[in-house]
């Protein structure tokens, strides 16, 4: 018990020059308070001594007072300059995360009770302070370099809750609620299922910002943007086109604001943390929130936090498990292994493997096996962990090598490395084994090899896949079982928006929206023609389902088009050909 005081107190004294105040008030003002008003009790519990003592008692605590508080600054200046000594030689501040965690293993220790019922987290559990990419930077370059200037910056503005998967910014514009809620649709078995919706004037700018997409302008979403500045898609899509120009600050500020104003209207029971929080990806509405997801996700692996990236995977991944509408099966392992979270990655599998069928998955089938062997390098584990692991990690990438034999030489190729003649003759690593992979199975493995080929290249892991890659061909030539067949998986070949990609063909629409009749464009005949090509060509004040006198005739629209076919013609401008010679006098016999 006397542990846990004694490191509070500690804790205190060290961080009163930093602590916030009470009421606006330092902490070390407060202390010295305490400490004077203490010493003037002791001074009035002692009057009957003062009394005799006369006057002298009485000038005694002030200056009793006046060196407790000189000798409480020396201190608080000593301990100042030795902490920020240590400052440098930590690589920047101890964070109030690290110094919770000292008091909860302190207390822990000290103080004796029950277990909790389930220590235990879920596998998708996302960790609040994993969201926030400040944490994850603090760890690499300290405190101070990462929020040392944003503390000043952070109290010119006041916005109407305490968010966690953005921090408002100063520059954004004031926040008014757009018209987005969350509506809770139904809760069983421990679940619940949450929707997004729009209000009629939420409807409206979507509407708007439809026809913006249509125009393929970007400078009309800027103009919807000025009258809603937090309209969710309109935030995405202008995004996309900043990302384009190579802006990625300007982009990257765009999605953070789109999750602001999504984040702004959770329903009170939502959670981000708990994993049993679902959101249809068949609704239009919820999509807008799975794509801004997504694009912080890409943004925060871009800028070097994979650890964050990790957390908004586990995120996604959470909102729809059975689904997976965006595939984050295929990129969670990448990020694990970037994280370092190797435990994580092999506790996944474990769980998952009976009734997902992981080890299906090429990168599952190639990552897990690694993780097991980078695990099995660190240094703190014991001798029988360690073997156990490096025992694991062989047996599991033998059996990826025989289930998927082309991935091997395109791994080879991206590492630069040159495979000996026994590998490079063999015909079951050859090109056959390439080339006789379904198409979808190509496409998976190109995508592991291309996000994830650059783990595999130190000196270590190389010579442990080697090793691995001959015990393969070994019991390929004493003539074990054939590779079993990959489930085909098919590939879409339809446009994408990049406000919706890839919607599901059962969508699930809340409204729809109201067909608009687009007017024809006279000055523009090559647009005439071509938009006339479309098998929804229409000409002005014609619907497609009109079949009554109000209709007009299908001739009266050839004719329309072979008068646009003409008008074409005649603004064609050739060149005159005798201008040729003159311009190109040696061009004669060239292209001989």
């Amino acid at each position: 018990m006397p542990l846990l005081p004694h490191l509070c107190f500690q804790i205190n004294i060290e961080d009163l020059d930093e602590a916030p105040g009470v009421n606006g008030e330092r902490t070390d003002c407060l202390l010295v308070d305490a400490v004077v008003s203490g010493n003037k009790r002791r001074a009035q519990s002692g009057h009957s001594e003062s009394t005799r003592g006369g006057n002298a008692a009485d000038t005694a605590v002030p200056s009793e007072q006046s060196n407790t508080c000189s000798k409480i600054r020396k201190k608080k200046r000593k301990q100042k300059n030795k902490k920020n000594a240590g400052e440098t030689s930590q690589n920047g501040l101890e964070d109030i995360d690290r110094i919770l965690e000292r008091i909860e293993d302190a207390s822990g220790a000290s103080r004796p009770g029950p277990p909790p019922l389930s220590t235990k987290k879920h596998v998708l559990y996302v960790e609040h302070r994993h969201l926030n990419p400040d944490t994850e930077l603090k760890r690499y370059f300290g405190a101070r370099a990462v929020l040392g200037e944003q503390r000043p910056r952070q109290r010119q503005r006041v916005y109407p809750k305490c968010t966690w998967l953005t921090t408002p910014k100063s520059t954004w514009p004031r926040y008014t609620k757009p018209g987005l809620s969350m509506r809770l649709l139904e809760s069983r078995k421990g679940r619940s299922v949450f929707a997004f919706e729009h209000s009629e004037e939420y409807q409206q700018t979507q509407h708007k910002f439809l026809a913006a997409v249509e125009s393929m302008e970007p400078n009309n979403i800027v103009v919807l943007l000025q009258s809603s500045p937090y309209h969710v898609d309109s935030l995405l899509q202008l995004s996309d086109a900043c990302r384009f120009q190579e802006d990625q600050e300007t982009a990257r500020d765009l999605v953070e604001r789109a999750l602001y104003s999504m984040e702004c209207a959770f329903h009170p029971l939502f959670s981000l943390t708990s994993g049993t929080c679902r959101l249809d990806y068949r609704r239009p509405e919820n999509r807008s929130f799975y794509l801004a997801l997504y694009k912080q996700m890409s943004f925060l692996e871009k800028r070097g936090c994979p650890r964050t990236a990790l957390e908004y995977c586990k995120l996604i991944l959470s909102l729809e498990p059975d689904e997976d509408p965006l595939c984050m099966l295929l990129l969670i392992d990448h990020l694990a292994l970037r994280a370092r979270s190797y435990e994580y990655l092999i506790r996944l599998f474990e769980e998952w493997e009976a009734h997902r069928n992981l080890s299906q998955l090429p990168n599952f089938a190639f990552s897990v096996p690694l993780a097991y062997f980078l695990l099995s390098q660190q240094a703190d584990l014991s001798e029988q962990e360690m073997s156990s692991a490096r025992e694991e990690a062989c047996v599991r990438i033998q059996q990826a090598l025989t289930m998927f034999p082309g991935v091997l030489m395109p791994l080879l190729e991206y590492c630069s490395v040159r495979p000996d003649t026994t590998v490079a003759t063999h015909h079951f690593f050859g090109p056959d084994a390439e080339i006789s992979q379904p198409p979808a199975l190509s496409q998976l493995v190109s995508l592991y090899l291309g996000r994830s080929h650059f783990l595999w290249k130190e000196p270590a892991t190389m010579s442990w896949l080697e090793e691995n890659v001959h015990k393969v061909l070994q019991a390929v030539d004493a003539g074990d079982p054939a590779v079993e067949a990959c489930e085909s998986r098919d590939v879409t070949t339809q446009s994408v928006l990049g406000f919706d990609p890839l919607p599901p063909l059962d969508t699930i629409y809340s409204y729809v929206r109201p067909e608009r009749l687009s007017p024809i464009s006279h000055g523009n005949t090559i647009a005439l023609f071509f938009r006339s090509l479309l098998p929804s060509y229409t000409v002005e004040g014609e619907r497609p389902e009109d079949g009554g006198p109000g209709g007009l005739h299908r001739d009266q629209g050839l004719n329309r088009l072979m008068l646009a076919v003409r008008d074409m013609m005649a603004n064609f401008h050739f060149h005159d050909l005798e201008v040729l010679p003159e311009e190109h006098p040696e061009g004669d016999g060239e292209w001989d």
